[in-house]
């Protein structure tokens, strides 16, 4: 308890320590505060840019592109990943598939997105699920075929149907690896979504730090670094707190 209670306390005074180092190097002019600019500029863009509302703005459509986005493509990855954990003759035909398309960079694809949605909330979201799915997919394929087999073996032994083994079995089985998966989505969502706000949308923090890069606006710009950074680590935390309540003999 005791070394627990001190990484805590670590934890909380590296940080500020860095920011004070910061602040102090920028002052003297140490560091070119063109490109870093000092803690305390980076506030006040930030507390005007709260007061008016403005990086709520951009925050909200973010948020609802990436929880969209994850959705399309987290569900589909747990459903056909099961399966293919599944069923062999399934994971035979697909993994050729999959194995072509995962390694490709999803933003690298963004331009044939472009093509076939438009310029619309389309190509956002699905830029999104495409990262994610795949996550979901390989984590959740991996995760039902690391059950011991006897799990899958006395469910058949009781007659239970494939419904019944998928929903009984595996899918609890296969949960650690699932939100493995899950939680690596969310990283790589968070990821496409700023590229593609800064490729094609006219709001979303993509957008806001592209638009403080052109208007060498760098204070706004890291603003929208740390919103994105809190946003990834505010998710983080709440899905291991699911995780907790959903798989709790992970834990033991």
């Amino acid at each position: 308890m005791e070394t627990s209670y001190k990484d805590r306390i670590v934890q909380i005074i590296s940080p500020v320590a860095f920011i004070v180092i910061w602040e102090m190097v920028a002052r003297f002019n140490w560091i070119d505060v063109r490109f870093w600019p000092a803690p305390s500029t980076i506030m006040e863009a930030s507390t005007k840019m709260i007061s008016s509302g403005e990086i709520f703005r951009h925050l909200n459509i973010s948020l609802v592109r990436l929880v969209l986005g994850f959705a399309l493509g987290a569900i589909p990855g747990l459903v056909l990943g099961l399966a293919m954990g599944l069923f062999r003759w399934l994971r035979t035909i697909l993994d050729p598939f999959i194995a072509f398309a995962y390694p490709i960079p999803k933003s690298s694809i963004l331009p044939l997105i472009m093509l076939i949605f438009g310029l619309g909330e389309m190509t956002k979201v699905v830029t999104v699920a495409l990262g994610v799915f795949f996550l979901v997919l390989i984590n959740t394929v991996a995760g039902v075929r690391n059950i011991d087999s006897i799990y899958l073996d006395a469910a058949k032994n009781f007659g239970a149907g494939r419904v019944d083994t998928i929903i009984h079995v595996a899918f609890p089985g296969a949960l650690p690896l699932i939100f493995a998966g899950l939680k690596l989505g969310l990283g790589a969502g968070l990821i496409l979504i700023v590229i593609a706000e800064m490729v094609g949308a006219r709001n979303g923090l993509g957008y806001l730090i592209w638009e403080s890069w052109q208007s060498f606006a760098v204070a706004r710009l890291y603003v929208g670094l740390i919103v994105i950074g809190l946003l990834g680590y505010v998710t983080t935390i709440a899905m291991e707190e699911l995780e907790k309540r959903l798989v709790p003999w992970k834990e033991s």
